[in-house]
């Protein structure tokens, strides 16, 4: 059974109708835009150094250009009055897996279901492509994120060089 070539574009076209309709005042959640880059770069820097109280210089490039590193699959933004507030994307790894990449929410912002909408919907598009699960990784000292997937439904797969990862049956 083949896909339709453009399914992906279809969904993420019923997605924006979907989401324009959600009740959650004043939050909408979109497709990634160039006019975001600087935005979205910010507020994920600004959550890396919250965490780790600096920023390494030679990490991060794929934010330098996010429409090139994440053109394979769907980042999305979270906007309220059209300023980034969050951020999510999700990369196909094979035919049956894709991975959860760059997810944050400005300080001020956490706590409101942002981080679950955007989650909600970065699973969403991962089985509409046809995934079976999604994995995603963060740090072992993250406490607060480790609380969040595991509750939105992760399991650990496995810890390695102070990392965690996990893997969500879709």
């Amino acid at each position: 059974m083949g896909k339709d070539p453009g399914f992906p574009e279809k969904f993420i076209s019923g997605l924006i109708t979907l989401i324009k309709m959600n009740p959650m005042s004043g939050i909408e959640i979109l497709p990634f835009k160039p006019a975001h880059q600087a935005e979205a770069k910010n507020l994920i820097l600004a959550g890396l150094e919250e965490h780790w109280g600096y920023l390494d210089p030679s990490k991060n490039a794929d934010l330098d250009d996010i429409i090139s590193s994440y053109g394979g699959g769907l980042f999305l933004v979270a906007l309220q009055d059209e300023q980034v507030v969050g951020t999510g994307a999700i990369l196909p790894r094979n035919n049956n897996t894709a991975e959860i990449l760059r997810m944050s929410v400005a300080n001020r912002m956490r706590r409101k279901g942002i981080g679950r909408m955007i989650l909600d919907h970065l699973c969403d598009y991962a089985r509409s492509i046809g995934c079976r699960q999604v994995i995603l990784e963060t740090t072992e000292t993250w406490q607060e994120v480790i609380t969040f997937y595991e509750r939105y439904g992760f399991r650990v797969s496995h810890h390695l060089d102070g990392d965690v990862y996990f893997k969500l049956v879709l």
